[in-house]
């Protein structure tokens, strides 16, 4: 069995602390160095835009419905079937209608029975009136029915018009010329219009050319005006983009929750079809855009050096369109005062400053640890 002495022990602790302290100290010496990621100040093109959400829709969508109430006999047209105008998309049941219209064409014709009744007796009214044998008020009276007779008479012929009308209207007929993108009806159901005109089919008239409405905010709106050109891309296409122009900035605001939006309405050619009624478009309103200007990388208006007096005096902006960046000379950092224009999220315009192209900016610190996350670290408890 192996047995330590007192010495031997105290011998092997002062050479682990010995040990534990001399990789402590060089570790912390050597994750003091320090090194920068930079980037060069190059010319290129800056876009600024706006960013916003819409959906994609048909520029006229017709709601087909019906006015009569009934139940579907036949159908005639089905999702994404090209229509005509007047052409016969669908039928109700027309049995109750069309009894009502056999009803009001033979109340037609008893009220004709009527009216020549009524000038029958008028005729002998006033050939009696005129020998003497009747009255003036009686001839007055065979006169008032005559035209109590004729007024029934159009009161029915109305009614035949109407009954005609609404038999006519189990007959759902397109009005316009388009697609149908929505069949909301099947056979056998029955559709009740009594408060409420029931949606059966829905047309777009052509979906060569959409609309996008577009939701932008209240701080955004000023920058928008007609005929502005839009870029946008959707989800079903990401790396596709496409092109566009705003037709309307409508004036009515909404609210919702103290927040004011308003509705923009771009225009887009969709010859190829790929836009579909609904799709979700990621539009960018192009507001200005400079062609091979000075730019710096945002990333590089944003760097600090960490515990410098520059840094904190940077934090307090002289102007809104002055700012600062650290150029790299001598693998030392110098700060630099520009003074910026436009961006687009990524690069930013430099109007004025001491600093040109081919210039090294720096973005980012970088803390050389030398794989210390590895090394043994003592805790004395």
């Amino acid at each position: 069995m192996l047995i330590f002495t007192r010495k031997q022990i105290i011998f092997f602790a002062l050479l682990f602390f010995a040990t534990a302290g001399y990789w402590y100290f060089n570790d912390n010496k050597r994750t003091s160095k320090s090194t920068y990621k930079t980037r060069t100040v190059e010319r290129g093109d800056v876009t600024q835009t706006i960013s916003a959400n819409g959906t994609v829709t048909p520029v006229v969508v017709v709601n087909v419905g019906t006015q009569v109430s009934g139940t579907v006999l036949r159908l005639y047209a089905d999702h994404n079937d090209q229509v005509q105008i007047n052409q016969i998309l669908a039928e109700l049941d027309p049995a109750l209608l069309k009894a009502q219209f056999q009803q009001a064409k033979a109340n037609l014709n008893n009220a004709h029975v009527g009216l020549r009744m009524a000038e029958s007796k008028l005729k002998r009214q006033r050939l009696l009136n005129q020998q003497g044998f009747i009255s003036p008020e009686a001839l007055e009276i065979a006169e008032q029915e005559v035209e109590a007779a004729r007024a029934q008479v159009s009161i029915n012929k109305a009614q035949v018009t109407r009954d005609e009308a609404n038999l006519n209207y189990t007959v759902i007929r397109s009005p316009i010329s388009g697609v149908v993108i929505a069949r909301d009806v099947d056979i056998g159901q029955t559709v009740a219009a009594s408060f409420q005109t029931p949606t059966l089919f829905k047309i777009a008239k052509d979906l060569r050319q959409m609309q996008i409405n577009i939701s932008v905010a209240e701080a955004d709106i000023g920058q928008l005006h007609v005929d502005q050109v839009i870029q946008f891309t959707v989800d079903a296409f990401p790396t596709r983009k496409f092109n566009g122009t705003v037709k309307q900035v409508r004036l009515n605001p909404t609210i919702q929750e103290n927040v004011v939006t308003y509705n923009v309405v771009a225009m887009v050619d969709n010859e190829d079809g790929t836009l579909l009624p609904g799709m979700t478009a990621n539009i960018h309103f192009v507001v200005t855009q400079r062609k091979a200007v000075l730019r710096v990388p945002n990333a590089a208006l944003r760097f600090q050096p960490k515990g410098s007096e520059e840094a904190e005096k940077s934090n307090k902006p002289t102007s809104s369109s002055t700012s600062r960046v650290y150029r790299l000379m001598q693998e030392q950092a110098e700060a630099v005062s520009i003074t910026t224009g436009i961006t687009d999220g990524n690069f930013t315009e430099i109007i004025n400053g001491e600093i040109t192209e081919g210039d090294v900016v720096i973005i980012s610190e970088i803390v050389d640890k030398k794989e210390s996350e590895s090394k043994f670290k003592l805790r004395v408890f």
